[in-house]
Formats: C-alpha cells, structure tokens, sequence
C-alpha cells in the first residue's frame, strides 16, 4: 500500500514530484532544469523546499548541481558510485576473482548489443575514448580511467537502460583489476580494444560479443595465473 502522503514531508512529496517532473518532461542526463524559482512556482512550494528536495536527489545521483551553472540530470540515473557495497569488501582477491565472473557474463552480450544499437554520435565518441586509451597505452601511462570510460560507452551504445546503469559493475571491475593485477598489459590491450570497437564500428553482433569474450577471459587467465605463481613462490 502506497504511504499516506500525511505522513511525508513537504520536502520529500517536493523531491517525489521533482522525479514526476523529469519523467514527464523526458529529461535526459546532461539537460538543465528550471531554476529554483521556476520549480517553486511549478511544484506550488516554497524555494527553501525546492532546495532540500534538490538535495535529497542530488544525494541519490538523479540531478547534480554546478555552482554558476545550474541543476542537470546526472549522467549516473540515479544510480550509486557503489551499489553493491564493494569498497567493503575485506578479501579483495576474491572480490577481484568474482567481478571478472560477472563481467565475462555480462559485458559480451553488451558488446553484442552496442553493435545492434550504437548511433553514429554514439561510435565517434567510443572511438575517441578508445584513442585515449590507445594513447597512454603507447606512452605506456596508466589507462585504467579511460579504459574505465571506453567500457562504459560501449554499455551506453546498447541503448538498454538496464545494461547502462551496470557501468558501476563493470567500471568498479576494471578499477579494483587494475590495482589487483600485478603485471599492465599493453599491447594485447591495444589488440582487443581495436577488435571490440571495428565490429561495434561495423554493426556486427557476433564479432563484437566474441571480441569482448576473448579480451575478459585473456585478462582474467593471466590474473589466475599470476596468482598461482605467486601460491608457488610462497
């Protein structure tokens, strides 16, 4: 049973009819709402209210303010940095075993989706993060932050919203990888990356979920691998 509006606040009915009010005017993440003023006078409460229900959803990651600019739709939708709690975790090899499991079960399928779904703006902008990647890998710099965002665009061209809001999943994979991993790869990096992007590129489902299969299972064989060599060393 829905809860008595009696028994909310003013603020949280405010925050409540904030979220009607995006979805009715179909924002999209990045667009910017009214000023507080205008909300006042369209959700009919006082500016002091506007501004608590704007921070109620900015603490959920559904609007983000910029001091100067305004108040956006995030890009997160509502979506926590940590959903699953994964900075608590205490056995961080298991946590790393675990979250390549789930990433090999989700992102080919992903990948697979991109290529079936990506627009044109869509794969200019993953070619441009893949040449980001590509560029440090070359400068042989850390590339975990762009890796990071190469996966999450790839994610965000399958135009599924429920596979767009696991890029935590997979972004928290690729980072706690990084820093677990004891060996960068660079060049079979490069290699796969290139693969996963031309059949995204060319529309093709098949070669795009095989690509982003041999990529997660090449990098999770080597983390296995190199954690048995260090059980042997020790």
């Amino acid at each position: 049973m829905e809860k008595n509006t009696e028994n909310r606040t003013l603020t949280e009915l405010a925050s409540e009819n904030l979220i009607r009010l995006i979805r009715e005017r179909n924002y999209v993440p990045g667009d910017k709402l009214p000023t507080e003023a205008e909300l006042s006078e369209i959700l009919g409460v006082g500016r002091n209210t506007v501004r608590e229900a704007l921070r109620i959803l900015v603490s959920r990651n559904i609007v983000v303010i910029r001091q100067g600019s305004g108040t956006f739709v995030s890009k997160k939708q509502g979506v926590s940095d940590d959903p699953f709690g994964f900075s608590l975790a205490a056995d961080r090899e298991k946590l790393t075993r675990d979250l390549m499991q789930v990433r090999v079960m989700l992102e080919p399928p992903i990948a697979a989706l991109a290529a079936q779904n990506a627009r044109k703006e869509d794969v200019k902008k993953l070619e441009e993060l893949l040449e980001e990647v590509e560029g440090r890998i070359r400068k042989r710099q850390d590339y975990a932050e762009a890796d990071i965002r190469f996966h999450e665009q790839i994610a965000n061209c399958s135009h599924n919203s429920v596979m767009s809001n696991l890029v935590p999943v997979i972004g928290k994979g690729i980072a706690i990888f990084a820093r677990e991993v004891g060996t960068t790869e660079y060049e079979q990096t490069l290699i796969s990356h290139r693969a996963i992007f031309r059949a995204i590129q060319e529309g093709k489902a098949v070669e795009a979920q095989q690509a982003m299969q041999f990529h997660l299972l090449y990098n999770e064989n080597r983390y296995l691998e190199e954690r048995a060599a260090l059980g042997r060393l020790g």
